[in-house]
């Protein structure tokens, strides 16, 4: 294989505390100033904490419109409900994929008063000609995520996109992505090929390694994404503690982005008519 089919990391970069709905303490890796989006990914959060005070007020009723919310839990359960009457409970390892679409109005509440509360939340974005579309979920429990050992000391959960054979369970045409929680045993190499022509970061939430071939290979550390380009094939080498890497891809949009708060159009006249249809009962 080339050198130039390998992908490799154009920057990394550290996420920024922040905190959303009724307090509840992340930390923003995509969405902010260093990182404001990467198409068709408007923002990702991380949230972990054993401390009950920087979750328990969680996410109270808020409305989105025009994009896709994507929650991964790795610890801890979370109640959502919304105002179309869906209501459910996120366990450790269960994704949820929602898309707001034309919009709803929806909460998320820990189900745990003590404990550790770990996992992320991605927002994608929805094409203009789906930003108007039925609200849906996607909602899968752990048994529903295909489990893999593609080599010796790697084991891969496969949310969306393909590994081999094995097709993850979410569905969305319009930016086709990829999910992966990839989990490497020290000093272990692993080569994923993303599809053509996608948008792709790596997020290093457990150990450390490096990402890239030869002379092009650059370290990630935890708490580091790694913004990745050129060529298609992921060459993950983990390092002396093992790496655990969230790899997520789409196909780029390429559309216009106009974005307050909870929603996400194509103009600032859509951003204003999603505020009147809320505040007018019309979600």
């Amino acid at each position: 294989m080339n050198s130039t089919d390998f992908a490799h990391i154009g920057r990394t970069l550290r996420g920024m505390p922040a905190s959303d709905g009724a307090g509840v303490r992340l930390t923003r890796v995509i969405g902010t100033p260093q990182l404001e989006m990467l198409d068709p990914f408007l923002m990702l959060d991380e949230f972990g904490t054993d401390q009950p005070e920087d979750y328990l007020a969680g996410f109270p009723e808020h409305p989105h419109r025009g994009f896709e919310t994507v929650t991964y839990m790795l610890d801890g359960r979370m109640r959502h409900k919304d105002n179309h009457g869906n209501e459910g409970v996120l366990v450790p390892g269960s994704v949820q994929w929602m898309t707001a679409g034309r919009g709803l109005v929806h909460s998320e509440m820990p189900e745990q008063q003590e404990g550790r509360m770990r996992g992320f939340q991605l927002w994608v974005n929805l094409p203009a000609a789906e930003k108007m579309s039925q609200p849906q979920y996607q909602e899968f429990a752990p048994d529903r995520i295909p489990q893999l050992q593609p080599a010796d000391g790697v084991r891969v959960k496969v949310i969306a996109g393909r590994v081999g054979d094995v097709a993850g369970p979410i569905r969305q045409p319009a930016t086709d992505p990829v999910y992966l929680d990839i989990e490497l045993a020290p000093n272990t190499t692993w080569d994923y090929d993303l599809p053509e022509g996608h948008n792709a970061f790596a997020y290093a939430f457990e150990g450390g390694g490096a990402i890239g071939e030869g002379a092009q290979s650059r370290a990630i550390a935890s708490q580091e994404i790694a913004v990745l380009v050129g060529g298609r094939t992921v060459r993950l080498t983990a390092g002396e503690g093992g790496l655990r890497v969230i790899l997520v891809a789409g196909r780029p949009l390429r559309e216009p982005v106009a974005r307050y708060g909870p929603f996400v159009m194509n103009t600032k006249e859509q951003i204003m008519q999603a505020f009147v249809d809320f505040q007018e009962g019309r979600f």
